[in-house]
């Protein structure tokens, strides 16, 4: 199936997970015993407002929920009903994504209790329940039983993140500008380049809501992909501060190491729609054969866009420990910026020093965002897709 999640799992074989099956330490059962369940799920972000469960909003979350109340016992449903409460699961998951962010192998994970939930629930039951309301939207690509200890957040050792980013065909000719595309820029009051220091003083953090609207058009510039792979690569191997890069963080994540994230990988490379040839190369390398078409799918629909001939897209992938809120699209965004600017290599390192947000750039478009996978085992090198 897939490294990162190192799951061996087979229909009518036996079940081995990544995690050593545990039982509880005080040894009580009865109507405190439980089963828990992974759930590896595939979803495109357009269709759904986000992951998180929020009143008259279509999300993930929800639709997962929902589907798992099928399996409460009828006694626990009753009591629900008279109550006027839904019927539904409680999933927790490895990273609540936003609007419009997709997700290739999200991992969730649902547990009952064996006095509450019906006592025949197997894997396929569930996966089976989900994908029949899901509506095409998602899509379960698997489910495993896992220890009680399992916890899809804080059991993760990295998480890997996409950013497709459509390139301009009609950016000039020749040789020297093969790499070059058109970025569309909105950064308000804000120039290219880092902001020096003058230009920063006295911008407080209530500012941080002007750096909130998306890329989204205004002034063109011209930037290579490959000058936005050489700033990336300087992320890589270090732990740093990202709160410069992060947006809508609660003032108890503002400080200190809740805004530390360690960078394993971050690269961006140039590809090319040719034919699905070249996308499913990619989804092979990470032995994943089965998802090679919704790989493709992803690429294409993640932009908005049709399938074109020869298409050229810019891949962003970075890979880290965890990540802040919408850190990966600030970070595309301000590379893309900097790179447009003709920046010194180290410019993302020195924006991680900078003292206000308005520093960077706003964020790129959530629509070209996926999470591509999580991994429960250390991080491989060799297993990036760009290198």
């Amino acid at each position: 199936k897939i490294l990162a999640h190192d799951d061996e799992e087979r229909e009518g074989m036996p079940l081995q997970t990544e995690l050593e099956t545990c039982g509880r330490k005080d040894g009580r059962t009865g109507r405190w015993e439980r089963v828990n369940f992974k759930i590896l799920v595939s979803y495109n972000g357009a269709s759904f407002d986000g992951w998180q469960k929020q009143p008259d909003l279509h999300t993930v979350q929800s639709v997962v929920e929902k589907s798992l109340g099928a399996f409460v016992d009828e006694k626990k449903a009753q009591l629900l009903k008279k109550k006027c409460k839904p019927l539904e699961g409680r999933v927790l998951v490895a990273g609540r994504t936003d609007k419009g962010v997709s997700a290739l192998n999200q991992v969730c994970s649902f547990y009952f209790l064996l006095d509450t939930w019906r006592k025949d629930i197997e894997p396929i039951d569930i996966k089976d329940a989900i994908n029949k309301d899901a509506s095409g939207k998602l899509r379960v690509l698997s489910v495993s039983k896992v220890s009680r200890e399992f916890h899809p957040n804080f059991s993760a050792k990295w998480r890997r993140y996409l950013y497709i980013f459509p390139l301009d065909h009609a950016c000039g000719s020749g040789q020297d500008r093969e790499n070059l595309i058109f970025f569309d820029e909105n950064h308000g009051k804000q120039r290219n380049g880092l902001l020096s220091e003058e230009n920063t003083e006295g911008v407080g953090e209530e500012d941080d809501e002007l750096e909130t609207e998306e890329v989204n058009g205004g002034k063109p510039s011209d930037f290579s992909v490959s000058k936005v792979d050489q700033l990336l690569q300087q992320l890589q191997g270090k732990l740093l501060s990202y709160k410069m890069f992060a947006r809508d963080l609660k003032a108890a994540r503002n400080e200190g190491p809740p805004t530390e994230c360690f960078m394993y990988h971050a690269r961006a490379a140039e590809i090319r729609l040719s034919s699905p040839v070249s996308l499913i190369f990619y989804a092979l390398k990470m032995s994943l054969p089965d998802l090679a078409k919704s790989f493709v799918f992803f690429c294409c629909k993640l932009v908005d866009m049709e399938y074109v001939e020869r298409r050229r897209v810019m891949c962003v992938e970075l890979v880290a420990n965890r990540f802040l809120r919408k850190m990966v699209r600030v970070l595309v965004a301000t590379s893309i910026r900097e790179a447009a600017a003709g920046a010194e290599n180290d410019a993302l390192l020195k924006l991680v020093e900078a003292s206000c947000r308005r520093a960077t750039a706003p964020p790129a478009p959530s629509e070209g965002l996926c999470l591509f996978d999580v991994g429960y085992v250390d991080f491989d090198p060799h297993s990036s897709l760009i290198s």
